[in-house]
């Protein structure tokens, strides 16, 4: 009902029955040809997944539909018809027991009472989202409401949360939501490790507290996702390739603006006073461990976490790398050979993270970050080359040095690929004549 009245075109169908709910959802899916999920069978809750369609059925929460419409979390989902009144003559009035039609009409969002944001605490962090997908303003009443049960968000199951959270990272404007999260408390009840990183102040060039640098990072990524055409003719593959799925509904956007959110996370554990100036040494490495445990707390994906992890780890890359001055044909290639299919990623990032030092936008760091612009340039070219089969094999190396199966074989490999891979060899005999040349005794 209620995207109806606003008018959304991506309605979904939520039917609510005095029980049998999951028996109902599940003859429903066999009659569509759909999938039967069961979301919540202590509470009688299932979906049915059809073509385009998306239907929840529920048990009532109480005894009658106006006590289980009371029960919801926020007014405006308290709306509902008599299905059997609207199929046999085309209309039917709106239920209406909490005054959600009123919210409507003057776009607040607000809970029908307090206590049920207590009896599910991750109604608060719904809230937000509503918000922020709405177009609704959450009233004082529930700001106060969502305030008393942000430290019991802990208790909700980590799943749960973290469908509410790839909706927020989906956003066009993820910042503007992670900031509302973080003034309700909420953000550190998902991820406690922000507070460390709100007391931690950060030398020059650095403006901002490390939190602080961090939420304008997030909104850096924001804004080039949006504006991907800035960065030219590469503009439309990076499109493509930042709605890769890794898993579970999570694309590389979400972790792209996760990662913008926890890249410095390590920094206040790190801080240290070095001969008369402030460093955060290894805060990279460090900072990659936390983000993986984050993001096996919040039972992302395995290769959502791979890749949070991998960008983590490697942010500081593209500015060290700037800092050599000229990016050789050897670094190039390295660069990628290591970040793989995540090196895109971890450039847009260091633009976001670039940008949020001073409080710039990214895209004027890229107006003027050659070496951003030429490993991005690069990526075609190295991709080719990898695609390319090796030279040698392990059973050439065994067979002309007499290893064993092992590291050293290994190693050899990767020496003769990547000579490979920079232009230097082109034949199996040049390739082994060049592993000739590193040491007497490989």
């Amino acid at each position: 009902m209620r995207d109806v009245w606003l008018g959304r075109d991506d309605v979904d169908l939520d039917v609510a029955v005095p029980e049998g709910a999951l028996a109902i959802a599940r003859r429903v899916a066999d009659r569509l040809g759909g999938a039967f999920v069961s979301l919540d069978p202590d509470r009688g809750a299932a979906r049915v997944l059809a073509g385009g369609l998306r239907l929840d059925v529920t048990d009532f929460r109480a005894g009658t539909l106006a006590g289980d419409l009371a029960a919801r979390d926020y007014t405006v989902n308290a709306l509902a018809v008599d299905l059997r009144t609207l199929l046999s003559s085309g209309r039917a009035p709106v239920i209406d027991p909490t005054g959600g039609l009123a919210d409507l009409r003057a776009r607040r969002l607000t809970p029908p009472s307090p206590s049920v944001l207590a009896d599910d605490p991750l109604r608060a962090l719904r809230g937000v989202r509503l918000e922020a997908t709405l177009g609704l303003r959450l009233t004082r009443s529930a700001l106060a409401a969502i305030r008393a049960v942000a430290q019991d968000l802990g208790a909700v199951s980590a799943e749960r949360v973290r469908d509410e959270l790839v909706v927020l990272l989906g956003l066009s404007r993820t910042s503007r939501a992670i900031r509302r999260l973080d003034a309700l408390g909420l953000l550190a009840s998902i991820v406690p490790e922000v507070e460390p990183m709100r007391a931690t102040p950060q030398p020059a060039p650095h403006r901002f507290s490390v939190l602080e640098h961090s939420l304008r990072a997030v909104a850096g990524a924001d804004r080039l996702l949006g504006r991907l055409t800035a960065l030219g003719p590469l503009g439309e593959e990076l499109a493509a390739h930042i709605r890769e799925t890794l898993g579970g509904g999570i694309e590389r956007r979400h972790t792209l603006k996760l990662a913008a959110l926890l890249h410095d996370v390590a920094k206040p554990e790190t801080r240290r006073a070095v001969g008369g100036r402030v460093r955060f040494l290894e805060h990279d490495r460090i900072g990659a461990a936390r983000a993986r445990a984050i993001g096996e707390r919040l039972r992302l994906p395995g290769r959502a976490v791979d890749t949070l992890e991998r960008l983590v780890r490697h942010h500081l890359r593209p500015m060290h790398l700037a800092s050599a001055g000229e990016v050789t044909r050897r670094a190039r290639y390295r660069f990628f050979r290591d970040l793989g299919e995540d090196s895109r990623d971890l450039l847009l990032l260091a633009l976001a993270d670039a940008g949020a030092v001073r409080g710039e936008s990214p895209l004027g760091v890229w107006r003027r970050s050659g070496v951003v612009r030429d490993l991005l340039a690069g990526w075609e070219e190295e991709r080719t080359a990898a695609a390319a089969p090796p030279l040698v094999q392990g059973e050439d190396i065994m067979a002309r040095y007499g290893l064993q199966p092992g590291p050293a074989v290994g190693g050899l490999l990767r020496r003769a690929r990547e000579a490979q891979d920079l232009g230097r060899i082109a034949t199996r005999e040049e390739a082994l004549a060049y592993l000739d040349s590193l040491a007497p005794e490989p």
